[in-house]
């Protein structure tokens, strides 16, 4: 015949229940290892012999006893109320609605999970005016305004060229804004992503265009990439101004706004 239990079945969960041993010191009061909210919550014996509840108070964890005790009295205290369960969860059955908010660390929720630990914005800090297609070189600068926000440890940049805090997977943004220099006419005007996985042969994988067909005419054009950064030391990315023109160009920068700028977020692990 089978067996039936009351509550949980033996074979899966076994229960112990705290216990505090207190020596005397010859007064009443004594402070409990947990708080608890009533004398019902507790079990006190004395020598054996289990306390009347209604004999000691409690408040929070401070104890007086409904008499004294000495040291070579045998006295200790069963917490009714702090189960310990030595058995493991199953799996599966921890729900979002059991943990509470905030109580789990980052570096835990980061272990074996992508998340975007590195976000930053750079821009051209002044104009560029170029008559060739050219590589961005200066006057880049991070966006530094009282409101600006970032992400964990930036890029670097030396002489146009971006290198990586750390490996993973990155978006990288560029956006170009052009503008008219006089009378001339551009058939094309862009703003490149040219990458390298050796640290010196630098190869373009991002291309987008406009033009400026007439005068004051201003073009805009982002591009983006996403690559994959196994090694800081020699995986790098620097930007490259294109153009189909028979005059100077102009590339906007500001060192006060997002004019011409570039933007690097790490997605996650490589």
């Amino acid at each position: 015949m089978a067996s039936s239990y009351l509550g949980n079945q033996p074979s899966n969960n076994f229960v112990s229940l705290k216990r505090q041993i207190i020596t005397g010191n010859g007064g009443a009061s004594y402070t409990l290892d947990h708080s608890v909210a009533s004398v019902n919550d507790v079990a006190i014996f004395v020598n054996n012999v289990r306390q009347d509840p209604a004999s000691y108070s409690i408040s929070g964890t401070a104890l007086t006893l409904g008499g004294t005790i000495s040291s070579s009295d045998s006295c200790y205290v069963i917490f009714l109320g702090q189960a310990l369960q030595t058995v493991t969860p199953d799996a599966n059955t921890i729900t979002n609605a059991m943990i509470q908010d905030g109580t789990i660390a980052e570096s835990k929720l980061a272990s074996g999970v992508n998340t975007i630990t590195m976000a930053e914005q750079w821009r051209l800090s002044a104009n560029v005016v170029t008559t060739t297609n050219t590589f961005l070189t200066s006057n880049l600068e991070k966006a530094d305004g009282s409101d600006a926000g970032d992400i964990g440890t930036g890029m670097s940049e030396s002489s146009g060229v971006f290198s990586f805090p750390s490996t993973g997977i990155y978006l990288i943004t560029a956006t170009g804004a052009f503008y008219q220099n006089g009378s001339v006419t551009h058939q094309f005007v862009g703003l490149e992503i040219f990458v390298t996985k050796d640290n010196s042969t630098f190869t373009r994988r991002a291309t987008c265009f406009g033009s400026i067909l007439g005068t004051a005419e201003e073009a805009n054009n982002t591009s983006t990439y996403i690559m994959d950064v196994t090694d800081i030391s020699n995986d790098k990315v620097k930007f490259h101004v294109r153009q189909q023109t028979n005059g100077n160009l102009n590339l906007a920068g500001n060192t006060g706004r997002q004019l011409t700028g570039f933007t690097f977020v790490r997605l996650g692990d490589t």
